[in-house]
């Protein structure tokens, strides 16, 4: 005869996904929501009471529609892809080598250099506008890409630099004796064997460094005032209504949809990379 004890083990596994269910629907719940406001009609989006879930007949994709044939939102999506993707690909292009550089060679000081670039990562970006503005005007880069490229790997080259240096630390040196055996110099070795080896490290700072950069505003607002070159958090606050007291909720949440579905996609596509990512860069550092 067995004797099994069903009840303490259904009890801990309805509390488990109990749990896990309240914390998707609490994270999830103000993506639904934008989601659901997007898609209903004006009258829907005001009506008293608050309608939570709109019938057939109070769903449109007008506000989608508004987005790109009237408001030309795909030329903000463009941008702000452009100077995502570009500050994206220089910081991993600079921070591989720097870290790599730290992580193998004993330089003088080095503790410092580490110690500066944590700090650095840590500062709150806000307080370099000032700054970062007299340089676009000195450089004459208003109205131009390069004053959010730039700025936008600045910012993220320090924590790319501390995660892919954590990676590099793991890595056994025998793999770069066999390579040097080989003939590989060391940029060859680098490029060629062991950045791919650190293949999930790059897909998690380079989706840090994405997300940052598609989602920064202060720097957008003001360094660009030309309406073809704006990205989607600019342009997305400037949404109007068609009186200067109304508020345009659906058009609204249809651009907060637009804006980060992208995002959303990205984060799913490469979501084992970046778990790779970060247990294994927090391993050893």
């Amino acid at each position: 005869m067995s004797h099994s004890q069903p009840g303490p083990f259904r009890a801990d596994l309805i509390l488990r996904w109990g749990a896990i269910a309240l914390v998707v629907l609490f994270s999830l719940a103000p993506l639904l929501w934008q989601l659901l406001t997007s898609l209903k009609t004006n009258g829907a989006i005001t009506a008293d009471p608050l309608i939570y879930f709109p019938r057939l007949d109070q769903l449109t994709l007008s506000h989608y529609g508004d987005l790109f044939f009237k408001d030309q939102f795909y030329l903000y999506i463009f941008n702000s892809a452009f100077v995502a993707i570009i500050s994206t690909l220089l910081c991993l292009a600079l921070g591989s080598p720097a870290a790599y550089t730290l992580a193998r060679l004993k330089l003088p000081g080095e503790n410092l250099i580490l110690a500066v670039v944590l700090v650095i990562t840590l500062f709150p970006y806000i307080l370099l506008f000032l700054g970062l503005l007299d340089i676009v005007r000195a450089l004459g880069w208003a109205n131009n890409y390069l004053a959010l490229i730039f700025p936008y790997t600045a910012i993220n080259l320090p924590l790319t630099i501390l995660v892919m240096r954590s990676f590099f630390q793991q890595l056994p040196r025998e793999i770069e004796d066999s390579a040097k055996m080989d003939g590989y110099s060391p940029v060859q070795m680098l490029w060629q064997i062991i950045l791919p080896l650190t293949w999930p490290a790059l897909v998690t700072t380079g989706i840090l460094a994405f997300i940052f950069s598609w989602n920064e505003y202060i720097f957008a607002l003001t360094f660009i005032t030309q309406e073809s070159m704006k990205t989607i958090p600019v342009a997305a606050a400037q949404l109007g209504g068609t009186t200067l007291f109304e508020i345009p909720y659906g058009p609204l949440a249809a651009a907060t949809m637009v804006g980060t579905f992208p995002l959303v996609v990205l984060v799913l596509f490469f979501q084992r990379k970046i778990i790779q990512g970060l247990t294994a860069g927090s391993v050893k550092g």
